[in-house]
């Protein structure tokens, strides 16, 4: 009876926010935590990223960066929590800046939720780019011959966003099961890999090198303690980019039972819980370092040679040289299967959000993709726009002269920057809203000082994604980009490491403005209210009668 009690208040308090409900409410507290958690993926960004943190200031940054990032995110996270329990539904962000915002509520949703569609696409691009590199490694762990190159990696990415697209068309049920076993993978085997990691390596670095710095010079910045402070700034990237999308369990809200303390609870574990396994992982992976004398080594395992030059890489080639083949082979496998499940469940955050921004008409063909499967009660149409946008994302990663990331550096720009502003509007807006109206789940009074140093953090984060990684042009590992000279000498590098991120949010800055001041705001009104009670009763009638007539 509880159950039911539950489902009949979240669908009560959803009809007072203007919403029928459409979706599935199908996710407990558990599975709930699990889509942020999945997207966190510390087996995705934590062995993905790690190369930053080899490349700038070395294991000292990799240590320090999860406590620093952790505590901020967590700070950001509390504050959004607040904002969702007061308004927990699969809009998230947008509708809470509708609501929060004093004047011009249209405006403020249209840039928020459009920030936040393109730090969900950058989501997915990212992280299944990612994992098109680590699978394309992982295929050469057994066939030395296979060729990783940039469109390689480009098919092997075009194969993930379609297995993640077609899991997510089945319904929610399955995305629910898929994402209690990810958060068990996750755990297990973090603890698998730190286990081996810290045992089985001899003539290692040890725990000892945790505070360790980077050797001088591998990004090509080279100067005083301005540079050393630079690039400690830039390693703390690693643990930011993973860090991130867990406002998933607020576009999930709605499919979820008592939304409106246990998507708030869901943000913050996912957050405090991937900050401290997180480090646990990086702290082995420092571990399994070639000592400390050993630069050339440790240079090798950052920058890559021979067949692979992909940064990406690192954390692989890192395990590779620390352990035999064959267990190798199964940890590099253990974080290819948390990568899938973070992709997976990135889509399903991006398509809920596409549906609920489209539900409100934001959207070019809107009424397309709000569209639910009436069968599953999912919203398939939104999937697969998503998937389709995220495919023309990674085009991007074509352009890979020499396989260094330069593209993914700039896919996890996109992903942190446009996401992390979508987060900071509506936290200022319920800082400068004295008539907000708190939900349960609060920060009790607190709400000052943790908004405001979530939007000074969110400042500083965003200023560190725009600025240059590498010296311009530089190429600091051999010279498998190299082009060479008559006589052989190096005239110049194949790989341009300009860090395109900052370009490329201008870009969609001056396309959500343009948009909105040439179109938008002529017939974007903001959250519409679907109908009355009645009304909103009868579609749910309508749905509920497919989905038993299926079950029957």
């Amino acid at each position: 009876m509880a159950g039911i009690h539950s489902h009949d208040e979240d669908r009560a308090h959803l009809h007072t926010l203007g919403y029928a409900q459409e979706l599935k409410r199908g996710l407990g507290t558990f599975s709930n935590f699990a889509i942020s958690f999945s997207i966190i993926s510390i087996l995705a960004g934590g062995m993905t990223s790690f190369w930053l943190g080899m490349a700038t200031d070395g294991p000292r940054v990799i240590t320090l960066g999860w406590i620093i990032v952790g505590f901020f995110a967590l700070l950001v996270g509390m504050a959004m929590g607040e904002i969702c329990s007061a308004y927990p539904t699969a809009g998230g962000l947008y509708y809470w800046s509708a609501k929060l915002a004093r004047r011009n509520p249209a405006r403020w949703a249209w840039f928020t939720g459009y920030f936040n569609l393109l730090g969900q696409i950058g989501v997915i691009a990212s992280v299944d780019y990612a994992l098109a590199i680590f699978t394309g490694y992982f295929i050469r762990m057994f066939d030395d011959s296979f060729r990783l190159t940039a469109w390689t990696v480009f098919v092997i990415y075009l194969v993930m966003l379609l297995l993640h697209g077609l899991l997510n068309t089945f319904g929610v049920t399955l995305v629910k099961l898929l994402g209690d076993i990810s958060v068990w993978w996750h755990v297990i085997g973090v603890a698998i890999i730190a286990l081996v990691l810290f045992i089985a390596p001899t003539n290692k670095r040890g725990i000892g090198g945790a505070f360790d710095k980077a050797p001088p010079g591998l990004t090509g910045w080279t100067g005083g303690v301005f540079i050393t402070v630079y690039l400690f700034g830039l390693g703390l990237l690693l643990a930011q980019y993973t860090i991130t999308g867990f406002d998933a369990s607020a576009h999930v809200s709605e499919e979820t039972q008592g939304a409106r303390t246990e998507a708030p609870k869901a943000i913050v574990r996912s957050i405090y819980i991937s900050a401290i396994a997180a480090l646990v992982l990086n702290l082995s992976m420092i571990a399994a370092l070639p000592k400390k004398k050993d630069v050339d080594a440790y240079s090798a395992i950052t920058f890559g040679g021979g067949g692979d030059t992909f940064l990406v890489n690192a954390a692989p080639r890192l395990i590779s040289s620390a352990v035999g083949s064959g267990t190798a082979k199964l940890l590099v496998f253990i974080s290819l299967v948390g990568q899938f499940f973070c992709g997976l469940a990135s889509v399903t955050a991006n398509s809920r959000m596409i549906y609920a921004f489209s539900r409100d008409g934001a959207l070019p063909g809107s009424k397309w993709w709000h569209k639910i499967n009436r069968r599953t009660r999912t919203p398939t149409n939104s999937v697969w726009l998503g998937v389709g946008l995220s495919a023309l994302v990674g085009l991007i990663s074509i352009y890979q002269k020499g396989g260094v990331s330069t593209a993914f550096f700039a896919l996890t720009g996109i992903c942190v920057i446009g996401l992390y502003i979508s987060y900071a509007i509506p936290i200022y807006l319920r800082l400068t809203n004295p008539d907000f109206v708190r939900g349960p789940w609060n920060l009790k009074g607190r709400h000052q000082l943790v908004g405001w140093l979530s939007l000074a953090w969110i400042g500083f984060i965003t200023v560190l994604f725009f600025a240059p990684l590498f010296w311009p042009f530089w190429r600091p590992w051999g010279k498998d980009n190299a082009i060479l000279g008559k006589t052989g000498e190096v005239v110049g590098f194949k790989q341009n490491n300009f860090n395109f991120t900052g370009p490329l949010i201008l870009l969609a800055a001056i396309f959500i403005l343009g948009y909105w001041s040439l179109s938008g705001k002529k017939w974007f009104t903001g959250p519409k209210v679907q109908g009355t009670p009645e009304e909103l009763a009868a579609i749910e009638h309508e749905l509920d009668a497919v989905e038993h007539g299926r079950a029957i």
